[in-house]
């Protein structure tokens, strides 16, 4: 009875093709066939590694259909290395089916860990918080975006989101609608390649910042908004909420916000909320 070969899950660069590890040089150049996104793009990393491997395109649009011929070469014998065109298979990228395919036919399934652009953001944000959400990439459509975020509004983990350089200004403008004007917020862009840039923020700034430059909005996203305050850590004490009543009666909600916040000392996020509640009413 011959045995099945094996499923390699192998992470790539997201730029810099030096972040390759050298167990995947290793796997690369001892698998029978690689399973591309892209095989063009593959075809560059390969070459630039010194390896010739047979290519197979695998993406989101024939990912079960070529899943189930890689299945056949793998029960056998042949071995398979899984690559998208960045990072990690799966995350954000094709992928997931074919594992699920090859699980469920009983082939081993190794993953080689490497580059993944939402941990390499996430490791030098500087947001001091012990959770995470990763959400990848929000809905294109507007209506639907907004709706997404506004489920989000009261988790209190950092939110990791991949976004594409057209639709980024008018997604952090639903940010700043949906989660509130003052949450701080990194963009990280073109991790790891030569116009790699990180710019801190608050999601009030975020558009302006975007918009000030064509530069700022070119290149592969990811965004990183912190997370909704504790209930108790949002509590607005009762003289707080009343010089902030006074102020809204005089002045525009930002600026009445930022007012109490330095009179109080009370946190600007909570005053922000209770401001939009009050302003609702």
């Amino acid at each position: 009875m011959s045995h099945s070969g094996t499923l390699y899950v192998v992470a790539t660069p997201i730029g810099n093709l030096r972040d390759i590890t050298l167990r995947a040089v290793d796997v690369l150049q001892a698998v029978d066939i690689v399973a591309a996104e892209d095989t063009r793009h593959s075809a560059h990393l390969l070459t630039h590694l010194g390896i010739k491997a047979k290519l197979v395109a695998l993406h989101e649009h024939n990912e079960r259909r070529a899943g189930e011929k890689l299945i056949a070469e793998l029960r056998a014998g042949k071995s398979v290395a899984l690559v998208s065109d960045a990072g990690t298979p799966g995350i954000s990228d094709p992928g997931a089916v074919f594992v699920q395919l090859a699980r469920e036919a009983g082939i081993p399934v190794v993953p080689l860990p490497g580059a993944c652009a939402a941990i390499t953001a996430l490791s030098a944000a500087g947001f001091d918080a012990p959770h995470f959400l990763f959400y990848g990439f929000l809905p294109a459509s507007g209506a639907q975006r907004r709706k997404a975020l506004e489920a989000l509004r009261d988790q209190p983990a950092v939110l990791v989101f991949y976004e594409a350089p057209h639709r980024v200004a008018e997604s952090v403008r639903d940010m700043a609608a949906a989660l509130g004007e003052n949450r701080v917020l990194l963009i990280a862009r073109e991790l790891t390649k030569t116009f790699e840039t990180f710019y801190r923020c608050t999601l009030g700034e975020a558009e302006a910042w975007l918009l000030k430059d064509d530069h700022h909005q070119r290149g592969e996203f990811v965004l990183l908004v912190e997370g909704a305050l504790a209930p108790e850590a949002a509590e607005v004490d009762e003289n707080s909420a009343r010089i902030l009543t006074l102020l809204l009666s005089e002045l525009p909600l930002k600026q009445a916000v930022k007012l109490a916040a330095e009179i109080t000392g009370a946190k600007k996020n909570a005053l922000y909320d209770l401001a939009l509640e009050l302003k609702s009413k």
